[in-house]
């Protein structure tokens, strides 16, 4: 027998091991699946109505197909047709009850539901219906209370008992609270007790409320009158309340140790339900007033759910567990004595759950699975079991199904064996009721979870994304990114298909697949992942010190990731901003105007994402605008007393002491550390921790032997750092992670070179750091070939194929193992000269300067490389016109990428080119192709490079010109336009004249005489005009003049002349500024009077200036000078000479370019007559009288 047991127990444990496998969902989210009845909402079982409302009791339940419903009442069938004043809700259970017509007392019954459909029934719990009850308070009359002074008294409420019980408060007329105290106070049963009484207790409205909640209704006592009276008193008035009023105590009242008003005896028992609240209280009466203290005589109270009330005179412990049963004792004292009591306090227990309800089973066909109701209880409950609400052993039979106490275990479960049980756990002071289904079913695997849901998350922070399932036989789940399966770690699968990332990097983003799949098929669903970066503040407001009136600005910038939404939010003391226009907050910063004292405080800026958010603080103080002493702010005093605690191989804890801050709070601190192992001398930042903390967690490398120092942070700068820790060496370890930036090229055409960055001695993790080189050819059936490398970030393979591609991976090794597995990456051997041509070369002839080249792609195993383009040589063989020259400049457009044709531009019209295309790669180009040629048609011709204007005569101009350079066809002819020009540069009507192409010169006859022309001549093609060359030109007069006019510029005596000229005025102006000087006059004054040619002006003696050479006669004619003729004409804007027009302009100069008439001595209406009047130049004859006009 007990070898059966012994087998019977082990196969529960196998099937119970089995049980985790077995399958629980929410199958209303999956439509089509039969399920068995679930109670999903019901009244409570004590069941308390409003006698002035309808009745409503509630049972609602699911499943599918939909279940019915039917009812219990005490016991027997509820037919509710058979009652007019109850109807059951549409596609529900619940009941209401129409109380305007039957009373609601005659409803007052235990009630139960039952919901069924074809594949179980379920049933509710027992609801037991009662109406709440505010009865009134019996008449009785109150007789008015005399005490004498100092004595204990009871003043008895006795409410009538309600349901549920009323709640007791006393009162006085006013509806005002009674105060009470150490000394008066109201017991749990509603009386007011008064250890001794004063005479202010005297008073004629002690009044008793009762207060029913259900119906919310109050019910109060007659008041009573309390009369507090000392002996002499009492004596003065014994006649007039002899006869109607009691009389306490006829003996003066001394003080009087402590004895108890409740509860009696020195000793009593409670018993308390676990879960629920224990109240105890011990009330005293004594002179002067007791203390009440309490005690656990068998141990200590417990201090998270103790509370002492009402003076200490109520011991109150919330959700009671066993292990508060024992003997209490509350001690009441006063200087008098002490008295005691002990309360026994016996905690027992309704039944209660250990490990839940029974769940839900989903099995398959075959599968096997276990239902537990395990509960407990004191005293311990009793366990039945029932399947559709019939008791289980008088239910079908089922072969599958085994009932071990509180289990039933199913085995080769087959369809069929659906159904709903009920477990049902009992003793003296309650019950536990509780449905759980069995459903089998035979189901393909189903995601439940959303297809292409978006999962986001912050990078380093945990992720999770779901894969919801549901099948039967319960499927298997396995996750992929890239085709490739996820096990192990950094991951980690639930059992419910959950993938849980512990710190998301931005490479795990992407796309993830689940597939579900068991014995009947396979489910796949796609999710993605987003890694978003972190949300930090880069510049966090500071610690501001402003005058009243003045403005400050707290600056708060924010670096978060781009493609979330940035919210700011500002707080003043963790409240919201004022609503005050002076504070004006910007997307990174918060300015506040006319600071006032109110505004002081603590500023703190929120910036949220959706996903995330950060926060940083800082002060204001706002001090009196009138000059106080200078507050001195220091940097801060450096950290002392370093500290390691909680030494663990990869990480401390840091704990430090803080120097003085000098004004400034500290705003952080920064944690260094020194590798002495691997960098000797040198610290490296670590972390920072705000400035309220004095402690931080450090993580930490292996084999590193570390040393670390703290700086301070506030307004003013960084401290000092402190005096380094004491050293702490980490052990070695395998590396944590494998060299990055893996390369593969070829420097030659038959080797493969892979390079990597190697990793750092802090990364090494431990000593003999080595890196395992592994390749092999991609699409080829092959090994890796491993080879490892030491103190090198490259290895040269040799004996490649000619750019063949290849996979890599670079692992990182020490002494005490291999890092992770590494990634597979990607590169080609070396590159060798393309060996073949592009075919079919072929030019498209678009314009007379343009041609478009064709040619077939080389085939890519031909190139033998990474393709960089093709080049197009192309030159100019000859012109298809005679007399061009035969030219041969080779050129080379270049054309990058995969391209199969390109353009020519700039070709020369008319002519003949030859080609030839070639691809190249890194490594240089490859042969060429077949020389191609092609024509360009006639195009326009260029500009002739020459026009001359030969023999001019008075109305005659003859023009001689070259044939253009660049003919680009054939001359078919010139086209010569003219037109005259006046001296404002207006242009004449324009002459046209056509000309033969072997003409190069023509005589034009017939033109106006001393008249500027211009001319324009182009040559033509059958393609059209080209270009046009211009010149100008000039019929003239007389050429002798102009032909003197031209030599007496170039004279030597006219040069000597101006010379002489020039000397003469400065002696001159050295003079006047002498006589100026003494204040005499001129020497030649008598000479100046005696001169009368009216054309001489005299010097100013005021201002030792010439009359006529004056600002406002700079730009008039000189004497002798004559305007220049309407026929002259500028030959070029570039060639403005007096030789070229003939004329001297308003003036001649002599060799360095002054004027030579500037001091003629002629007025504006004398040089305009002059000018008339004279034909010909000035002479040297008149040059001379000016001169003498000054001696």
């Amino acid at each position: 027998m007990m070898e059966r047991r012994r087998m019977d127990t082990a196969l529960l444990v196998l099937l119970m091991g089995h049980l985790a496998t077995a399958l629980e969902v929410p199958l209303d989210l999956l439509e089509g699946l039969p399920q068995p009845p679930t109670i999903t909402h019901q009244s409570p079982k004590d069941y308390i109505i409003d006698p002035r409302e309808n009745i409503i009791i509630h049972c609602e339940a699911k499943g599918k197909p939909h279940p019915s419903f039917s009812w219990t009442r005490n016991g027997t069938h509820f037919d509710i047709d058979q009652d007019a004043n109850v109807i059951m809700r549409p596609h529900s259970g619940t009941l209401v009850v129409d109380i305007s017509r039957e009373k609601a007392d005659h409803y007052e019954a235990v009630y139960q539901c039952t919901a069924r459909n074809k594949h179980g029934t379920a049933v509710s719990h027992n609801i037991v219906v009662r109406q709440s009850r505010s009865p009134l308070w019996s008449k009785e009359k109150v007789k008015p209370i005399v005490v004498q002074e100092g004595v204990s008294l009871v003043l008895p409420c006795r409410p009538p008992a309600g349901l549920p019980p009323p709640i007791i408060f006393w009162m006085d007329n006013n509806f005002q609270r009674l105060p009470q105290s150490s000394r008066v106070s109201q017991s749990l049963n509603g009386d007011l007790y008064f250890s001794n009484v004063l005479r202010e207790d005297s008073r004629n409205d002690y009044i008793c409320y009762a207060r029913f909640p259900h119906t919310q209704t109050i019910q109060q006592k007659q008041p009573i009158t309390v009369k507090v009276l000392n002996l002499d008193a009492i004596n003065d008035t014994m006649a007039a309340f002899y006869n109607d009023t009691d009389l306490f105590s006829e003996d003066p009242v001394d003080e009087r140790r402590p004895t108890f008003l409740i509860p009696s005896g020195s000793s009593s028992s409670k018993v308390v339900l676990r879960g629920q609240v224990l109240e105890m209280e011990c009330i005293a009466e004594g002179l002067p007033t007791p203390e009440i203290s309490w005690t656990k005589m068998s141990g200590d109270l417990p201090a998270q759910r103790t509370s002492f009330l009402l003076y200490q005179k109520m011991l109150r412990i919330e959700k009671v567990s066993e292990s508060d049963a024992g003997d209490y004792r509350c001690t009441a004292r006063n200087r008098i004595g002490s008295v005691h009591h002990t309360i026994r306090v016996t905690v027992k227990a309704a039944p209660y759950w250990i490990s839940g309800a029974p769940r839900n089973l989903v099995l398959a066909p075959g599968e096997n699975g276990v239902l537990t109701c395990r509960a407990s209880g004191t005293p311990k409950p009793s366990i039945t079991w029932a399947m559709n609400g019939i008791p289980i052993e008088n239910s079908p039979k089922d072969l599958s199904r085994k009932v071990e106490d509180d289990t039933i275990i199913f085995t080769d479960i087959q369809t069929g064996s659906s159904a709903v049980y009920q477990c049902n756990v009992s003793n003296d002071y309650g019950y536990l009721l509780s449905n759980a289904f069995v459903n089998v079913l035979s189901e393909p695997p189903r995601v439940l979870t959303p297809a292409n849901k978006v999962y986001q998350v912050i990078k380093n922070h945990r992720a999770l994304i779901d894969c919801t399932f549901f099948g039967s036989p319960i499927p298997k789940i396995t996750w992929f990114k890239d085709a490739s399966a996820l096990d192990g770690d950094p991951y980690i699968l639930h059992d419910n298909g959950t993938l849980e990332f512990h710190t998301a990097q931005t490479p795990n983003g992407g796309k993830y697949t689940c597939v579900a799949r068991n014995f009947l098929s396979i489910y796949e669903n796609h999710v993605y992942l987003e890694v978003k970066e972190p949300t930090r503040i880069v510049k966090q407001p500071e610690y501001e010190v402003v005058q009243r009136g003045r403005s400050v600005v707290f600056e708060c910038k924010v670096k978060h990731d781009p493609s979330l939404t940035l919210t700011a939010t500002w707080l003043k003391d963790d409240g919201e901003l004022p609503d005050d226009e002076r504070l004006v907050v910007d997307s990174d910063s918060l300015t506040i105007t006319d600071v006032t004292e109110n505004d002081a405080g603590m500023y703190t800026c929120i910036m949220n994402t959706s996903l995330d958010q950060d926060s940083a603080s800082a002060e204001l103080t706002v001090v009196e605008a009138t000059p106080t002493p200078a507050v001195v702010y220091e940097r801060p005093d450096p950290p002392t007393d370093l500290e390691l605690t909680d030494q663990k191989k990869r990480s401390v804890q840091l704990t430090w002491t803080p120097g003085d801050e000098h004004n400034s709070p500290i705003q952080k601190f920064l944690i260094q550390y020194e590798d002495a192992l691997h960098h000797r001398g040198h610290w490296h930042n670590l972390t920072e921790v705000p400035g309220t903390r004095t402690t931080a967690h450090l993580k930490l490398s292996p084999y590193v032997h570390y040393t670390f120092r703290v700086l301070a942070l506030n307004t003013v700068g960084f401290s000092r750092p402190s005096f380094p820790s004491r050293m702490y060496k980490t052990e070695a370890a395998a590396p944590d992670e494998n060299p990055t930036d893996v390369h593969g090229f070829g420097t030659e055409h038959d080797n493969l070179v892979i390079s990597w960055k190697p990793l750092t001695a802090f990364q090494s993790n431990g000593p003999g750091l080595c890196y395992r080189v592994m390749w092999r050819q991609k699409s080829v059936e092959s090994d890796w070939t491993t080879v490892t490398v030491a103190n090198n970030s490259r290895f040269v393979v040799s004996g490649t194929p000619t750019f063949a591609p290849y996979e890599l991976k670079v692992q990182a090794v020490n002494d005490h193992g291999v890092g992770p597995k590494p990634a597979v990456a990607h590169g080609y051997s070396g590159e060798d000269l393309p060996v073949a041509a592009p075919e079919n070369v072929q030019a498209v002839v678009l314009n007379s300067t343009l041609a478009e080249v064709h040619w077939d792609p080389v085939a890519h195993k031909l190139i033998r490389g990474y393709l960089k383009g093709y080049k197009v040589y192309y030159w100019k063989e000859r012109s298809l016109h005679k007399h061009n020259p035969h030219h041969m400049e080779k050129l080379i457009l270049t054309f990058s990428g995969n391209h199969s044709h390109g353009r020519l531009p700039g070709l020369h019209p008319f002519s003949l080119y030859s080609f030839n295309v070639r691809v190249y790669n890194g490594k240089g180009e490859g042969p060429v192709s077949r020389t191609q040629q092609f024509e360009t048609p006639e195009g326009v011709p260029g500009a002739p490079p020459s026009l001359i204007v030969t023999n001019s005569n008075l109305d005659t101009l003859t023009l001689k010109w070259s044939p253009p350079h660049d003919r680009n066809g054939h001359i078919t002819g010139y086209t010569l336009k003219y037109q005259p020009v006046n001296n404002s540069n207006e242009l004449g009507p324009v002459e046209e004249l056509a000309l033969l192409a072997n003409e190069t010169s023509v005589t034009l006859p017939n033109l106006k005489y001393s008249t500027r022309y211009k001319f324009y001549l182009n040559a033509k093609t059958v393609r059209g005009a080209g270009p046009a060359i211009s010149q100008e030109a000039v019929t003239i007069v007389d050429e002798a003049v102009a032909s003197r006019q031209v030599d007496i510029a170039t004279q030597g005596w006219f040069i000597g002349l101006m010379c002489a000229i020039a000397l003469l005025i400065l002696i001159l102006l050295i003079i006047c500024f002498i006589q100026r000087n003494k204040g005499g006059k001129y020497p030649v004054k008598e000479k100046e009077d005696a001169h009368t040619d009216p054309e001489f002006q005299p010097m100013k003696e005021e201002d030792c200036t010439f009359g006529e050479y004056s600002d406002n006669e700079d730009h008039k004619p000189l004497k002798g000078s004559r305007t220049p003729s309407n026929g002259t004409v500028k030959r070029d804007d570039s060639d403005d000479s007096l030789v070229d027009y003939g004329e001297g302009g308003d003036g001649q100069f002599n060799e360095d370019g002054s004027f030579i008439g500037q001091y003629s001595g002629k007025s504006g209406s004398r040089d305009t007559a002059e000018g008339h009047e004279s034909s010909g130049a000035p002479s040297p004859i008149n040059a001379m009288n000016s001169l003498n006009s000054f001696v």
